[in-house]
């Protein structure tokens, strides 16, 4: 009997850090800012489990009983929980952070209660000391283990909603098991309830992509053509006639209708005063929307992609309207696609770059802070080949003026002279970018045929910036402190608010 409870701790164990894990993960998705959600999320998730470890000591009579019980209600309120936040958030039912720290709270006095109940079930089978011993490793193998399944497995292939109903489901069935171990008849009665609640589960987990779909309707205001979640982000993109928009975790990375306006600005006032460029990097930029106005330029030879999700290149080089969007860029002969993360790919890369492109996210967490910051320019400045140039997308110098200029600093703090300039992109209103290099860039004095925003006439305007966008101080962001992430978190709150 004891290795039968103790299998069961394994599994009580992985489910609690299940519905953590979870609960944290879809915080961080819907609000943003990953390290305060998953700090704050799990902070008041142990202090719960604290107390119901704590309100153990008032349960007596029939342990058993009490223990099946609190199983069954741990998968139900765990396995739904993930579902009904999503909804809440999507239909905009009453204040989101109140509902989500509630189900944190609920579900983790619950967890809490489970292990002391256990042992003492067990205790008048083995002795203290090994009790102790043996319930405190199983559960700690059993957190190791869902702490490694969640991001490789569960997260990107089930999703969130799926994740918490799997979880709730082996809840169930460690309560069910329960019963047909002991099989008093005094609880006969929970056999039913257990079946229900198991039934539930299963059936929540077979409708979960419908609600899903039926939540993201919600939240988009344009039809929903493609919708996936990769270990890195959710990818969405939507149509409303004749526009196309790529949604990352919720926010708006391109319109089809103005995105050639930010791609032009982008691309060609660097590369086009450039014309010994053979070889290009593209860090970011996985819809190939960078590499289309690149390839305007025939004297190219080579384009090496770097973008960290396989989800976004492969979808951009295979569906056959965002094939269209960014004109089969991807597929083209001189591109070399590669999946990896920037920095890491930058540190083992050999070799020198006539043009740089760094096309990523704007710095709303500190996993993309790290790439705005002096050490990773510093690597980048080592891969420019002499008289080489980078540009770096740098939000709104509008709405997250001080955020902007940071990434400038942060840029001639690396050794680099700087060029900073803007554009007008009606999706996102002004937004800037930074042409760098070892010395001052050079404006372009031709483009190629084609562009529908930029002209040699209206470059110098690109470069001059009005009172209310001007330059501030600012400090370098560095990777011990990134105090980018914050201001441009600040400042963006203010935009919206």
């Amino acid at each position: 009997m004891q290795h039968a409870l103790l299998v069961s701790v394994f599994v009580i164990a992985s489910c609690g850090l299940a519905y953590e894990l979870v609960a944290a993960a879809l915080a961080s998705y819907l609000l943003g800012d990953s390290i305060t959600q998953f700090s704050t999320v799990i902070g008041a998730y142990l202090f719960a489990m604290g107390l119901g470890s704590w309100l153990s000591r008032h349960i007596d009579g029939d342990l058993v009983r009490r223990f099946v019980q609190i199983e069954l209600a741990v998968g139900v309120l765990g396995g739904f929980a993930p579902m009904g936040l999503f909804l809440a958030f999507a239909s905009q039912t009453g204040p989101f952070r109140v509902l989500l720290y509630f189900a944190v709270l609920v579900v983790g006095v619950l967890v809490g209660l489970e292990i002391p109940l256990v042992m003492r079930i067990l205790k008048r089978e083995v002795r203290f000391k090994d009790l102790v011993s043996r319930v405190l490793a199983v559960d700690y193998l059993g957190a190791l283990a869902v702490s490694l399944l969640f991001p490789i497995l569960l997260a990107p292939y089930l999703g969130m909603m799926r994740t918490g109903l799997l979880f709730g489901v082996l809840n169930a069935g460690v309560a069910l098991y329960a019963l047909r171990l002991f099989g008093h008849r005094r609880l006969t009665g929970l056999y039913g309830m257990a079946i229900v609640c198991i039934g539930l589960l299963l059936g929540g987990f077979a409708v979960a992509g419908k609600v899903s779909d039926i939540a993201e309707s919600w939240l988009y205001a344009d039809t929903i053509i493609h919708a996936e979640s990769s270990p890195y982000q959710r990818i969405v993109v939507t149509r409303w006639r004749d526009d196309v928009r790529l949604f990352l975790n919720q926010n708006l990375q391109f319109s089809s209708q103005d995105e050639y306006r930010y791609h032009e600005a982008l691309v060609h006032p660097g590369l086009a005063a450039l014309p010994h460029a053979r070889k290009i990097l593209v860090l970011g930029g996985g819809d190939g929307l960078a590499v289309r106005e690149i390839l305007r330029y025939p004297q190219v030879e080579s384009i090496t992609l770097v973008d960290l999700d396989p989800a976004m290149t492969r979808l951009f080089s295979s569906a056959p309207l965002l094939k269209r969007l960014n004109g089969d860029a991807l597929n083209d002969a001189r591109v070399t696609i590669i999946n990896d993360d920037a920095a890491r790919w930058l540190e083992k890369h050999v070799g020198g770059f006539d043009f740089v492109v760094a096309d990523f996210p704007d710095p709303s967490n500190f996993a993309l802070g790290k790439l705005y910051s002096t050490g990773f320019y510093r690597l980048l400045k080592r891969h420019l080949a002499p008289g080489g140039r980078v540009v770096v997308q740098s939000t709104s110098p509008y709405y997250a003026r001080r955020a902007f200029w940071i990434i400038v600093t942060t840029l001639e703090a690396a050794g680099l002279k700087t060029a900073p300039y803007h554009a007008l992109v009606p999706s996102f209103g002004e937004w800037g970018y930074v042409l760098a290099g070892e010395d001052v860039p050079e404006m372009p004095i031709s483009y190629p045929e084609g562009l529908r925003f930029l002209t040699i006439e209206n470059t110098p305007d690109l470069f001059r910036f009005p009172a209310d966008m001007s330059r501030v101080p600012a400090e370098p962001n560095r990777l011990n402190d990134q105090g980018l992430v914050r201001t441009f978190e600040e400042e963006w709150k203010k935009a919206v608010h």
